[in-house]
């Protein structure tokens, strides 16, 4: 392959690179048929129910609020569930960071579909964690006293037994999960589209679920880098 070449690089740099830029091409080629693929999803379950969750409303006071309302002006709903429920002293630390990432963006999407960050806390407690964290861009629900984290996987309540064993979670222990969900609203009613399931698949401990790092620019850049990811793992300060 014929491309480019950087100062006083060697030939042997470059076979290797061109041999590397080859594999990229690929993956961006693989990237792109499975987005097609996920797009040509036939039509997803219908939601259960039509949940109600809490927000902050006038004033800053809680109010009560449907998920059909959440669509706004759109017709694809985004809800990522953030592991920050009433038993955690703090936020994970893998979800706050991708929500470091998203808040930067989520102002660009809400020109495409309606993004809502969903935890089973108390909606004043996430705000004031929002706010804390300076995230002035993304809008947040409780869901608290609903059962949608059960229902689509935001929490290990409902997860098949084989699943349950895979990852070895006890059959009393229970928790909150990360999870994105995308959601159709098709004359009055709310299909699921997609869920992101990688985090149920079959563990690979060495690399994680990665189920999140499509929108988290952390793992991007540490992939770009000789030291690579490592054993680096996100705090919520430093």
């Amino acid at each position: 392959m014929t491309h480019l070449t950087y100062p006083n690089e060697s030939a042997e740099y470059r076979a290797a690179r061109n041999a590397l830029l080859a594999e990229e091409m690929a993956l961006r080629e693989h990237i792109e048929a499975v987005a097609a693929q996920r797009r040509a999803l036939p039509p997803g379950g219908t939601v259960p129910e039509d949940y109600v969750f809490e927000r902050i409303g006038k004033n800053d006071m809680p109010e009560s609020v449907r998920m059909s309302s959440l669509f706004g002006q759109h017709r694809t709903l985004i809800l990522y569930s953030f592991m920050y429920g009433p038993e955690r002293d703090t936020p994970c630390p893998m979800c706050t960071l991708l929500l470091d990432s998203v808040n930067g963006a989520a102002a660009h999407i809400d020109q495409r579909a309606s993004l809502y960050v969903v935890a089973k806390s108390p909606i004043a407690r996430l705000v004031a964690w929002a706010r804390d964290r300076g995230w002035s861009h993304l809008r947040f629900v409780s869901t608290a006293g609903n059962r949608y984290d059960a229902d689509y996987f935001g929490d290990t309540s409902k997860l098949p037994a084989a699943v349950r064993k895979e990852h070895d979670i006890k059959e009393a222990e229970n928790y909150d999960e990360t999870a994105f969900n995308v959601f159709r609203l098709d004359n009055g009613v709310i299909r699921h589209f997609w869920g992101s399931e990688l985090s149920w698949t079959p563990p690979k401990p060495a690399m994680g679920h990665r189920s999140g790092d499509a929108v988290s620019a952390l793992w991007g850049l540490l992939d770009m880098t000789p030291e690579g990811r490592g054993q680096f793992l996100p705090k919520v300060a430093y």
